[in-house]
């Protein structure tokens, strides 16, 4: 783990910081959305995020840098405030999740390539694409099973 990160399970006063995570982190990874799209997802998230049995990756003073949520064996999203880029909180997250679950499976939209590139180098196999995001959007996403022979 990194120096002075904490893993932890969301607190229902931690609901606008994963808002706060998720904003951030998909304005400066998802450019290829389209305003509408980005707008419409957003109520989305707003809606069930707040909510959400998350896993949070903490810093120093217990503030929330990074998230992740998992459904079953699924891990349904993972995202990190843009300042923790490349610092290990997703790595971090990641291998607490894989702790949990080591079969893990994910989707990842085939435009960020960077989540794609990180997904890889994480041991995640890819085991099918699909033209559309879950909500039909026209956002191709690949999916992934956790295969540690397959990481680089």
């Amino acid at each position: 783990m990194p120096p002075m990160i904490s893993i932890r399970p969301a607190r229902a006063a931690d609901g606008a910081r994963l808002l706060d995570i998720w904003r951030c982190a998909v304005d400066a990874t998802h450019d290829f959305l389209d305003p509408a799209d980005r707008q419409a997802i957003d109520a989305e998230v707003s809606g069930f995020l707040p909510q959400s049995p998350a896993w949070l990756a903490t810093d120093a003073d217990d503030r929330a840098v990074g998230f992740m949520l998992i459904d079953g064996t699924h891990m349904d999203a993972l995202f990190i405030d843009p300042a923790w880029h490349g610092k290990g909180v997703g790595r971090a997250l990641v291998d607490h999740g894989l702790a949990l679950h080591p079969a893990m499976t994910t989707d990842v939209n085939e435009q960020n390539e960077g989540a794609v590139t990180f997904y890889e180098r994480m041991g995640f196999a890819r085991t099918g694409r699909s033209e559309r995001d879950g909500q039909g959007r026209p956002y191709p996403l690949l999916h992934l099973r956790h295969a540690p022979e397959a990481a680089r």
